[in-house]
């Protein structure tokens, strides 16, 4: 039984992920990352679940790595730390994975959101790279991930100062997909996912995985990447259920086959 996170069984193709450490604005210490790195590697696994939402409490998403736990670290177990692996699993998620952002996502509260395909944030919410204050750097791609989804001049100023920006800036930047009021943010990411998980799972995975290599390879990769993952789509059952349903003028039945 997680102690960290709240899992819950999947509905309609959708599983929400809630993180569970009130009494530190759900800082990511290494067993939550752990629970959070093997939730989503069974939801990956389990053939019920076609979209992924994660989300913290009212006040925070995460409010960054769990300093206390930093502090006892020293070099040895820095360049030992098993939180890099569950990280690595985390990014790895292979299903489309939606943020929900309410209040504080700060240093690996703003890497995890980015983590996510898609950030529904709150107009109260804050994203911000804290970690120059402490004298280190973010270390779980919040330098790599934010330069791609903000633009080196933000990335640089919110890195290098510290400083957090309003989910209005993030949205306006490109970090952000939509903004809601505080109380609306888990039942709209919860439609999102459900209009995802609606659509053919083959089709959907193959999408997210030709927009990501956009990010990562150059224009004519990518482009030989989709007609590939186009012409595999070209013979599935989904993609004659697909046209069918658009004929008959009905909800297709997708099969992930």
């Amino acid at each position: 039984m997680p102690r960290y996170i709240d899992v819950q069984a999947p509905e309609h193709g959708v599983q929400l992920i809630t993180l569970q450490r009130p009494e530190a604005l759900n800082a990511l210490c290494t067993e939550l990352l752990a629970e959070l790195a093997a939730a989503l590697q069974a939801a990956g696994n389990d053939e019920h679940v076609r979209a992924t939402v994660i989300t913290g409490s009212a006040k925070a998403f995460a409010a960054g790595a769990d300093i206390r736990e930093m502090a006892d670290r020293d070099l040895v177990g820095i360049l030992n730390d098993p939180r890099v692996a569950h990280w690595q699993s985390i990014a790895a998620f292979a299903k489309p994975l939606i943020a929900a952002v309410n209040g504080y996502a700060l240093g690996g509260g703003c890497e995890l959101a980015m983590c996510a395909d898609i950030v529904i944030a709150s107009t109260d919410a804050r994203f911000g790279q804290p970690e120059i204050n402490l004298g280190i750097i973010p270390g779980a791609g919040g330098t790599q991930r934010l330069l791609r989804a903000v633009g080196k001049p933000l990335a640089m100023q919110m890195v290098l100062t510290g400083e957090a920006i309003t989910a209005l800036r993030a949205q306006q930047a490109g970090l952000v997909s939509e903004i809601t009021q505080p109380e609306l943010t888990v039942e709209r990411a919860m439609q999102v996912a459900r209009s995802i998980a609606a659509k053919a799972p083959l089709a959907v995975r193959l999408a997210k995985e030709a927009l990501l290599k956009a990010g990562d390879t150059d224009l004519a990769s990518g482009l030989r990447f989709e007609r590939h993952a186009f012409t595999l789509l070209a013979g599935t059952a989904d993609r004659d259920e697909g046209i069918r349903a658009f004929q008959e003028k009905r909800q297709a039945r997708f099969q992930g086959r």
